[in-house]
């Protein structure tokens, strides 16, 4: 088993992923029947995941990406455990779209109207804030403003410019996230999904296995879809150049 481990380390991807432990699985008893196919050998009772199929999995989940990128399309990060949340804020941060990296708020997607209702407050206080607008309140009122505003700064935190229901979810761990993993299943949303061998892939539009209890193999694994969507945002016609046909 070691021998044929070491060879598929060749690779530079695979061997990165290796090198992070993204093949680690969990034990036998907890395999989803349905990850049988993605799951190379086992090694002291453990899975050990085929990251060969890891890459060809990514490398799908990247060009849908990269199309919703060139389409201008918006997408949704999802990720709270600690081996991902720091990722989901950064790739979040770094492509300017909404993220969840604390907690998922129920009815998110499934109740959007009610969360866009509550998000448009939040901007509105941010505004008033900004411009001034809170000191032509009493003082007793004012505070109770900034201790409004701070927190729904805090409850939606990440998601604040998510002005529709998104056309996609990155999530990591469904299992994990299984609120939002349920909502979108219900609104019909494609769904990339970094999932080990206890979760189902039948019902992920793009299932990644690869060990997501690992901060760095979830960290390669989001710099990929990150510049996968980069490069279909470059990608994206402009204004000009959709009025010229």
């Amino acid at each position: 088993m070691n021998a044929i481990l070491e060879e598929k380390k060749k690779d530079n991807f695979v061997q990165n992923l290796f090198d992070a432990g993204g093949h680690i699985g969990y034990s036998r008893v907890r395999r989803h029947p349905k990850m049988q196919d993605f799951i190379f050998g086992a090694r002291n009772n453990i899975e050990i995941l085929d990251l060969e199929l890891t890459e060809k999995k990514l490398n799908e989940a990247e060009d849908f990406l990269k199309k919703l990128g060139r389409e201008g399309k918006n997408i949704l990060l999802v990720g709270t455990k600690p081996s991902a949340k720091n990722h989901i804020k950064e790739m979040g941060i770094a492509l300017n779209i909404p993220y969840v990296s604390e907690r998922w708020l129920g009815g998110t997607i499934t109740n959007f109207k009610v969360l866009g209702g509550r998000i448009a407050y939040l901007h509105k206080l941010e505004e008033e804030e900004k411009t001034g607008g809170f000191e032509k309140y009493a003082k007793k009122e004012r505070t109770v403003k900034k201790i409004k505003l701070e927190k729904l700064r805090n409850m939606f935190n990440g998601i604040k410019n998510l002005k529709s229901i998104p056309d996609a979810l990155v999530i990591v761990d469904p299992n994990e996230e299984k609120t939002a993993f349920a909502e979108a299943l219900t609104k019909n949303i494609p769904v990339v999904a970094l999932i080990n061998v206890d979760s189902n892939p039948e019902n992920i539009n793009y299932p990644i296995p690869v060990n997501h209890n690992s901060q760095k193999a979830v960290s390669i694994v989001l710099q990929c879809l990150q510049k996968s969507f980069e490069d279909g945002l470059k990608e994206k016609p402009t204004e000009t150049q959709v009025q010229n046909g």
